[in-house]
C-alpha cells in the first residue's frame, strides 16, 4: 500500500484550530494490519449492525489471528454463509448478537465457525 501524508498534529472535532503539525508518512498496512498472513477483507451487507456504524457496503478488516472473545465483532460461518455479529457469552453458551433492535441474539449453531475478528471498520463518508 502507498505511503500517505500522515499529520502528526490531531484535529479538532469541536472548535478550529490551526494545522501547524508535523507531517510525516503513514503506511495504511501499518494502521490497518495487525498480522498480515492471517488478514483479509470484505464487504458489509445489510443493515444488523448499524447501531455500531457498521453500514452495508462498508470495508472490513478482519483477522483470523486475534483471539475470539466475548464482545468481540466476528465474522462467523453459519450453514456455509457468512455473517458480522457481535460474540456474546448467554446461558453459558456462545450467541451472536446483531446491533439493531429489529435483531434478536440467537445461539451459535454447533457446526458454525467464527472465522476471525473484526478489527477495522472502513466508511466512505462520501457515499449518500
Amino acid at each position: 500500500m502507498a505511503l500517505l501524508p500522515f499529520f502528526t498534529e490531531s484535529v479538532r472535532c469541536g472548535f478550529p484550530s490551526p494545522a501547524d503539525g508535523h507531517e510525516e508518512n503513514l503506511d495504511l498496512d501499518d494502521f490497518l494490519i495487525r498480522n498480515p498472513n492471517a488478514t483479509f477483507m470484505l464487504r458489509a451487507a445489510g443493515d444488523s449492525m448499524t447501531g455500531i456504524g457498521i453500514y452495508d457496503g462498508d470495508l472490513l478488516v478482519v483477522d483470523r489471528a486475534e483471539p475470539i472473545a466475548p464482545g468481540r465483532i466476528v465474522i462467523a460461518r453459519i450453514y456455509d454463509e457468512f455473517t458480522c455479529k457481535r460474540l456474546i457469552r448467554h446461558n453459558g453458551g456462545w450467541w451472536l448478537k446483531a446491533e439493531s433492535s429489529m435483531m434478536a441474539p440467537f445461539p451459535l449453531p454447533e457446526d458454525s465457525e467464527i472465522f476471525g475478528v473484526v478489527t477495522r471498520n472502513i466508511h466512505d463518508l462520501l457515499k449518500v
